[in-house]
């Protein structure tokens, strides 16, 4: 016998509703689940697959979960299960973000209450049933390599709801929403449509995606020079090489954003104890890869060739006793990225270096390294790597391998980071993500669950306006899905994203901000679910007076300016200027004295709007929005 993957020790189930347990046996076998005193039965069909709906349970738990079938040793357990609230996240890379790489959890805790099971990345042919993992208690150590978003989400839940909350985190960076539909529904939308037919058209006239032949899609790595050069040894001269900051990315050492191979160093003095001690030396997450050096010797190395899933892994490497001889500490560290960004990206709390034994405090190494460039290969964008097979961003590729293995779990809802690689298509991503949510719906069979999509963080140079940005228009889908589906949220991030990094470390707010949908809408808590939604217009003479829904306690201006920023106006001429916006209760009042007759305002509309800063009073930031669709 076996079982779905999602039935391992430590899982949580969904309180509250049936749940579905299935897997597979001996032929035509009488299969009998039990748990908490419940049970249900069923028999397995001529292939030996069974699926039985044990009845809804309370939260609480531990509880053993016993599936039998009658043949002799068909039996498992499955032990310290908990029921509570189980949530699917979902996305691409800044959902993947690892806890461990953001900034520091202020309340770095165990929750045992709080569990995770994250799908392996795979974009295998055909729809898959079963995946390679297990859940996760939420213990400091395993809680780092959770999904960050997911992690705090859970965690605001738990402390809110007091049930145990699982996780089931299955993102892949970089992956278009495309790939996260299936191909039923792809081909119920025209444009999704023309892509499975071209994609199955590959099929047949090129065949499947070798993988060996990625390398050739990537910029290769020309060799470490550095080293030839001297640049690990303790002894070497970089005194002319320019001063940064970690962590950061390449762009915030040197503008402008690149990729290649960059060497950072820095020396610290070690305490007499430390001198002829095995050290733990952590440099934070290296994106893509490492070599890192210890006075002089490599003491770790992540990640070769095209490698990209250990981008967000934080790195800890063991320094030999035999090596550290020196009233000094000599770290060098060797970065290199052959596609989007790159750099030592942290968080700073995770760089330190310390005894191996523990029995003296860290010295940290955030702050101050010196920096070189051995290869500049400038900044590379994902290549177009051919739809087939092996190529995550294939049509329905991840819904077979990722999600298809996932039904029909019972779940509450999901919770969804994706969107800035269908930039470069914006005007069709609100049809294909209602499509994608109503696909996922039907999957499920559980209705129209809650989905809580995150609104595109504020990224790039600052702009107080741009007329074609492909972020903003994202955006504009992500906040009219809200208003076109039943059940579905959004949480702004339009503050808290970082000029130079597309993936912005602060994910607390993010998680805080989709539980707090979830706590208004789906629990029923009396609290406003999220910032300030554009609802409508009414003309008014000289004026466009904004109408807003989840204006909360009241419209507010955030931080030391008493205007409201990157709010623009236009008249009949379709050509936007800056305006003034006053706050008249729950509405905007906007007009400019050189549009007498104005036509359509625009709010944050750009891919970083500078200084956005209207929010409602509850600290919940206005998503960005237009009255027009020029």
């Amino acid at each position: 016998m076996k079982l779905s993957s999602l039935f391992t020790d430590h899982a949580v189930l969904q309180q509250g509703i049936a749940i579905p347990v299935w897997g597979t046996t001996l032929p035509d076998q009488p299969v009998t689940a039990e748990i908490a005193g419940k049970t249900a039965q069923t028999q397995s069909g001529p292939s030996g697959t069974f699926i039985l709906r044990l009845p809804p349970l309370p939260a609480g738990g531990p509880h053993v979960l016993t599936v039998s079938a009658d043949a002799p040793g068909e039996t498992i357990l499955v032990e310290d299960v908990l029921v509570g609230e189980v949530w699917v996240c979902s996305g691409q890379s800044n959902m993947e973000f690892a806890l461990a790489s953001g900034y520091p959890d202020p309340e770095p805790i165990a929750v045992g209450a709080i569990r995770m099971i994250t799908v392996p990345r795979s974009a295998e042919i055909g729809r898959q049933d079963v995946f390679n993992a297990t859940w996760k208690t939420g213990t400091v150590e395993n809680a780092k390599l959770f999904s960050a978003v997911g992690y705090f989400f859970a965690r605001r839940l738990h402390k809110e709801l007091n049930v145990p909350v699982g996780m089931i985190h299955t993102s892949w960076g970089g992956t278009r929403i495309e790939a996260w539909t299936s191909r039923e529904s792809l081909i119920e939308s025209p444009v999704s449509a023309q892509m499975v037919f071209e994609y199955e058209a590959n099929l047949a006239d090129k065949g499947y995606w070798n993988q060996a032949g990625m390398p050739d899609a990537f910029p290769r790595d020309p060799g470490n020079t550095g080293e030839e050069r001297g640049w690990a040894q303790p002894d070497f001269d970089d005194t002319n090489w320019a001063a940064t900051k970690l962590p950061g990315s390449f762009a915030s050492c040197r503008p402008p954003a690149t990729n290649g191979a960059f060497w950072f160093r820095k020396t610290v003095s070690l305490p007499d104890s430390w001198i002829g001690q095995s050290l733990t030396l952590r440099i934070g997450s290296a994106d893509k890869h490492d070599v890192t050096y210890f006075n002089g010797r490599c003491v770790g190395a992540t990640g070769t060739g095209i490698e990209e899933q250990f981008w967000n892994v934080s790195r800890e490497y063991t320094v030999p006793a035999s090596i550290n001889t020196r009233a000094t500490a000599s770290i060098a560290v060797r970065v290199w990225s052959h596609v989007l960004g790159g750099g030592l990206i942290g968080p700073g709390e995770d760089m330190q270096l310390e005894r191996a034994d523990s029995a003296s405090g860290a010295i940290p190494l955030s702050g101050a390294w010196q920096f070189n460039v051995e290869h500049d290969i400038g900044l590379t964008p994902p290549p177009a790597i051919p739809f087939l097979p092996g190529n995550a961003n294939a049509p329905y590729t991840l819904f077979n391998s990722m999600i298809h293995p996932l039904l029909p779990c019972a779940i509450r809802g999901a919770i969804w980071y994706q969107g800035e690689s269908n930039a470069v298509v914006a005007k069709n991503y609100f049809a294909a993500h209602c499509n994608m949510i109503r696909d996922w719906r039907h999957a499920w069979g559980q209705g129209d669950f809650p989905f809580i999509c995150v609104q595109l963080a504020n990224y790039s140079v600052p702009a107080d306006y741009e007329e074609a940005s492909t972020w903003a228009h994202i955006r504009e889908a992500q906040l009219q899905t809200t208003r076109t589906l039943p059940n579905t949220g959004m949480a702004s991030a339009i503050d808290i994203g970082e000029e130079a990094e597309i993936h912005p470390r602060n994910k607390r707010d993010v998680g805080h901000r989709l539980a707090q949908w979830a706590l208004a809408r789906t629990y029923n808590r009396p609290m406003v679910s999220n910032g300030p939604h554009y609802a409508g217009y009414t003309l008014e003479g000289t004026s466009i007076r904004i109408h807003f829904t989840e204006a909360g306690g009241g419209l507010v201006i955030a931080g030391a300016d008493k205007r409201i920023r990157t709010c623009w106006i236009a008249g009949s001429d379709r050509k936007f200027i800056p305006a003034q916006a006053i706050i008249d209760g729950d509405t905007l009042l906007v007009h400019a004295a050189d549009i007498p007759a104005p036509k359509a305002v625009r709010y944050g509309w750009a891919h970083n709007p500078d200084g956005a800063n209207l929010y409602n009073a509850e600290g919940f930031p206005a998503s960005p929005f237009r009255t027009d669709t020029w």
